[in-house]
């Protein structure tokens, strides 16, 4: 394990950031045919795709920060209309000294353009893409007027390509961070953090997030961990100190861990074994059901070809899986700026007829995913069934998706 280098960590995701914005953003104003793309954060009340543009050192939006990209016959422009300067990223559009009213300023350079549409960030389907506030809108279109008004659409197609498209650049990058976690996983499954009788399931998740904090990164989300035993599942929703529960031998613990690595983040779930007086291996039958769930992210895996929907990937998956004997559960989502990014949803835990909206986007690559299911078994030690939640993170091109830090395909023994 290695501590991020924060300047190290800047300089790389600034020199990333900037190749992105010259890449992918005309790329899909351009496939949209959008030549207007405009998005308003404030300080504090951040609009989840700028907060991604913006330089390493800046921590939020300062004031009121616009940014413009412009997409028309005299090429790509990307411009900043606020009183700081993007550190180079976006040219500086606006003077106060010679036009003290920022609206206007932005008004200025939209009338110069003459687009045919606006492009703003509302959106049913995505959180993400739906980050203009109540109060910007409403002062954006009395700027606007009501001809310029008349061309708002909503970016909601522009924001999910951008947060879901990957570059070769972020590649090492996400390799770096799932490498990262799976080590702190590792040691989690194990009797280094693991002691039976005495550590529980809350102890564990505080360890998770300590051990993260020691090499200078973040969780995205607290950490969960559960317990399955012969008789009893006693798995909760979210993690929560008032169902903690003690950890015994003879118990399968299961884990659901994801850090922010740079500016990408992981996602990843594994389990662990306790071994009771006298074991010296995990039983059979349980790396049977893990062997299980693995068929499924296979499955999975091979359904992925761009251009399909979410949707049809999850349907095809399931009938194999189902038509093997297996009993699976997929509910898989992209992985990148967010933990659970936007773009196509393969499922969610209770929707594994469809998802409308976010079910019914098109897979495009390359992009990265968390492979996230699960698959319930029988297991004759236990003579009942157990439920094996796997997920691992994975990079998706050329239309093949492969895991990029490898896969749990034993269950460790602890």
């Amino acid at each position: 394990m290695s501590k991020l280098d924060l300047r190290e960590s800047a300089r790389r995701r600034n020199a990333i950031t900037e190749e992105r914005l010259d890449q992918v953003v005309p790329r899909l104003m351009t496939r949209h045919g959008i030549d207007c793309w405009i998005l308003i954060s404030r300080e504090y009340a951040e609009d989840p795709v700028a907060q991604t543009m913006l330089p390493a050192t800046w921590m939020s939006s300062r004031r009121r920060t616009i940014l413009v990209f412009i997409n028309g016959r005299d090429g790509h422009e990307r411009l900043a209309v606020t009183r700081y300067e993007v550190d180079g990223l976006f040219a500086p559009a606006w003077d106060p000294a010679s036009q003290p009213d920022q609206w206007a300023a932005l008004v200025e350079i939209i009338r110069k353009v003459d687009p045919h549409q606006i492009a703003i960030s509302t959106s049913d389907s995505f959180a993400h893409a739906d980050g203009m506030t109540q109060t910007e809108h409403g002062q954006l279109l009395s700027s606007l007027g009501p001809d310029l008004a008349s061309k708002i659409v909503s970016a909601e197609n522009l924001a999910v390509g951008w947060l879901n498209t990957r570059i070769q650049s972020e590649r090492p990058v996400f390799e770096e961070a799932c490498s990262q976690a799976h080590q702190i996983l590792r040691r989690a499954l194990s009797s280094e953090a693991v002691t039976s009788g005495t550590t529980t399931t809350a102890d564990l998740e505080w360890w998770l997030r300590s051990e993260a904090q020691v090499i200078g990164v973040t969780v995205w989300f607290h950490p969960t961990v559960s317990i399955q035993r012969p008789g009893a599942d006693l798995r909760g929703s979210f993690a929560s100190a008032a169902r903690a529960h003690t950890i015994e031998a003879g118990d399968l613990i299961h884990i659901d861990f994801g850090i922010m690595w740079d500016h990408l983040c992981t996602d990843q779930q594994q389990h662990g074994y306790v071994l009771k007086a006298g074991e010296t291996v995990v039983p059979d039958g349980l790396n049977e059901a893990l062997e299980r769930a693995n068929q499924v992210q296979d499955l999975l895996m091979a359904e992925y070809e761009s251009g399909r929907s979410g949707n049809e990937v999850l349907l095809a998956a399931l009938e194999k899986g189902r038509t093997r004997g297996l009993q699976p559960s997929i509910y898989t989502h992209p992985i990148g700026y967010h933990g659970h990014g936007a773009g196509p949803t393969i499922g969610l835990w209770d929707q594994q007829d469809g998802v409308a909206g976010a079910g019914e986007v098109e897979l495009d690559e390359p992009s990265a995913w968390s492979i996230e299911l699960m698959n319930r078994s029988e297991v004759p030690e236990w003579d009942g069934p157990v439920n094996i939640m796997l997920e691992e993170d994975a990079w998706f091109e050329d239309g093949v998706v492969e895991f990029v830090d490898g896969r749990q395909t034993e269950i460790w023994a602890i």
